[in-house]
This record gives C-alpha cells, structure tokens and sequence, in this order.
C-alpha cells in the first residue's frame, strides 16, 4: 500500500511529510527535524512544506526561531489523506485484523514511533481491557506477516491504567480505537 501512495504522489519527500504528519494530526514538525529524518536536505524539505502549505494542506506557525508545521484537519481533504496514511502504513489491518476480536477491548492507543508517523517497522500498541491473551498472541503473529511490521503489545486493565499515571508522560500516542468509536 506505501508503493501505491508513493506512485500517486510523484515526490517520495512530499510523500514522507504526508504519512509523517497526517497519520497523527496532534503532532508537529519543523523543516530541520524532518530533515534530518529522512536524510535529505532542508532545501528538499522546505520545497515541499512550502508548496504543501501554499495548498492549504498543512498549517504553520512561527515558534522562535523555527516554524512548525502540522496537518490542516480543517482541509476539504483531511479526512481522505488520513485514512490513506493510516492504510498505507497498516493502521487498517491492525484495526481489522485484531482490536474488534479481543473480548472486550476499551481503548487502544498507538505510541512511540507509529505516533509520530514514523514508519520504523515497529508498532507498539497499548491495550485497555479484559483481553484474551491467547487470541491477541495470534491475531499479531497473523497480522505481522500480512503487514510486515513487528507489532508490540502492552495489554493492561482499566484499574492497572487509571493507576499508571503518566505513562504516556513525554511519549507521542494517540487513540487508535474507543470502544465508542463506529470505526
């Protein structure tokens, strides 16, 4: 699915600043930091987050010395691109495959690198509720192979989160999946 968003969007830069700020909208970037990520100059990076924001497609505002540059959620297309990123990096397997067949499932959040938008090829996953441990192991190990990500759980109960304070503390995470959520 990458391949296919990669040859609808001609430049693998542009590409890149997509899937990193789209798949988590609450996050933000500036130019030498994506830079450096993705092991291009800031002159290639600066190109593409002009023209992307020149469409209104992602919005920037001015801290310090640096501008920082986030997806437009107020974008006509938002919601299209996000659902593409989410596909494109497996976060619709994931959601498929596994969080509607673990018993009862409350929550479930993405952090660390997947949070960021970051495609390292480890997802981490913290799960809320009375999960059955047997039927993750497995729907995992399935989803692994068809994803071709490693994919890292931590399974807790309500009470063992409600008293783990912080554990998000200094972490990018999102929420992937609310037992209230029509997804």
């Amino acid at each position: 699915m990458f391949d296919l968003f990669n040859g609808l969007i001609t430049s693998k830069v542009r590409t890149r600043i997509l899937m990193r700020l789209f798949l988590n909208p609450d996050q933000n970037a500036y130019l030498r930091e994506l830079a450096k990520e993705f092991e291009v100059s800031p002159s290639q990076i600066k190109e593409e987050l002009d023209n992307l924001s020149e469409v209104g497609l992602l919005n920037n505002e001015k801290g310090g010395r640096q501008i920082n540059y986030s997806a437009n959620t107020g974008h006509s297309l938002f919601p299209e691109l996000h659902s593409m990123v989410k596909k494109a990096m497996g976060m619709d397997s994931i959601l498929d495959s596994i969080l509607r067949r673990l018993g009862n499932l409350e929550k479930a959040y993405v952090i660390d690198d997947y949070a960021e938008g970051k495609d390292s090829g480890l997802i981490d996953l913290v799960l809320i509720g009375d999960i059955d441990r047997a039927n993750l192991e497995d729907l995992v190990a399935k989803t692994e192979r068809y994803i071709q990500r490693k994919i890292r759980t931590l399974v807790m109960t309500r009470s063992d989160f409600d008293k783990s304070e912080g554990i998000f503390q200094g972490r990018p995470a999102f929420v992937l999946w609310s037992q209230g959520d029509n997804k």
